[in-house]
């Protein structure tokens, strides 16, 4: 089954959606229409001179005329819930059904030739030329219909066997520069969401860029200032928090041995396991040349050192090809938030903590337990 949006290429996806709502509305609106007509054609019975009998009223002014358009909405219902892609053919059918029904039933009322219009204009909300003249040709087509009724075409002038065509055509017209104009303001309206796109995509990478660090896409020095700034006020308040720092052991030799581009792969590769190991919750980051922070949340102390073991067991067992099959291992240093300590002294604890795992022999986890031992 095709779908609504191959009609027209200007109208964007979402107002596809809002036509199908736009036709259920519409059928709804026309049984307003036939119920309308049927209480107005009653009251005018009941309370005004009518030239026709209670039989002849019964019959050709409320039961076929009726029974008709309500057959017509009902069809057209059915449509649109089988076979949605013809449902604006099957409303404008109704429409014209509904529209030239009442015209028929009201002839001597002259002005009510201008009811047939609507089922055009109605077809602008589509923005789509083809619909419009759809639209007219039903109308149309209705017209010629109705003149094979002797009474009907008695009742009209010449000038009105002509006039009507006409003021399909004009309406129809009008309808088309409605069309244009709607397109046209589509089509800018287009141009301007695509540009709004294009600029939030833009604001977003260079955002991205700001608080992330291009190599290993970990977060940067400043982002995870920030970060660990917000962390120990939630600290503060109740929440767990331990700060890790992981720093390469020997790195500079790596530097020097095989070239700062294989020390940049090395690098890649640590932020790796790391990113792979933390929880979504964890914060990591590039924090300077080969050392690493990380912020872990909602844990026990036991539960975040098991965690900095296994990325510092897992970067040890590693085999790299850039460094002809060698292994690398890192240190790292850990303790839990502690109430009695200032953000900066947090700081400098870990890293102490980190440097006494470098002096005392390298990959390996020293927390403040193990640096007050030391």
């Amino acid at each position: 089954m095709k779908s609504l949006s191959t009609h027209n290429s200007h109208i964007p996806t979402e107002y596809e959606f809002k036509h199908s709502k736009w036709i259920k509305k519409m059928l709804h609106a026309y049984w307003v229409v036939v119920i309308t007509h049927f209480v107005v054609q009653v009251g005018c019975f009941l309370f005004l001179d009518y030239d026709r009998t209670p039989e002849d009223f019964i019959i050709y002014v409320l039961f076929w005329p009726t029974a008709s358009s309500i057959a017509s909405i009902m069809i057209a219902s059915w449509v649109d819930r089988r076979f949605s892609s013809y449902s604006f053919y099957a409303m404008s059918a109704a429409s014209t059904v509904v529209a030239w029904t009442i015209i028929h039933v009201n002839y001597d009322i002259r002005i009510i030739q201008a009811i047939s219009l609507l089922p055009i204009f109605t077809s602008v909300l589509f923005f789509s030329r083809k619909r419009v003249w759809t639209a007219c040709l039903m109308q149309t087509t209705g017209y010629v219909l109705v003149l094979f009724d002797s009474g009907y075409r008695s009742y009209l002038t010449s000038f009105d066997m002509v006039s009507i065509p006409a003021f399909l055509i004009v309406g129809t017209y009008v309808a088309q520069v409605i069309v244009t104009s709607g397109v046209e303001v589509l089509d800018d309206l287009k141009d301007s969401m695509l540009a709004k796109q294009e600029l939030i995509v833009r604001n977003a990478i260079m955002t991205k860029q700001s608080k992330t660090d291009g190599l290993t896409n970990l977060y940067n020095q400043s982002s995870f200032k920030d970060y660990y700034d917000k962390a120990y006020e939630y600290a503060k308040s109740g929440m767990s928090l331990h700060l890790a720092l992981i720093d390469i052991d020997d790195f500079k030799s790596i530097n020097d041995t095989y070239g700062h581009r294989v020390g940049d792969i090395i690098l890649e590769k640590v932020s790796h396991v790391i990113q792979e190991n933390i929880t979504s919750s964890d914060i990591a980051a590039r924090y300077g040349g080969e050392e690493f922070a990380l912020l872990m949340f909602e844990q026990s102390f036991d539960q975040a050192y098991a965690l900095v073991e296994q990325i510092r067991q897992k970067i040890a067992l590693m085999g790299h090809l850039e460094l002809e099959g060698n292994s690398i291992t890192v240190s790292v240093g850990l303790k839990g938030f502690n109430a009695r300590l200032t953000k900066e002294k947090l700081f400098e604890e870990v890293d102490a903590c980190l440097y006494a795992a470098k002096r005392t022999g390298k990959n390996k986890t020293v927390t403040s337990l193990d640096l007050v031992e030391v």
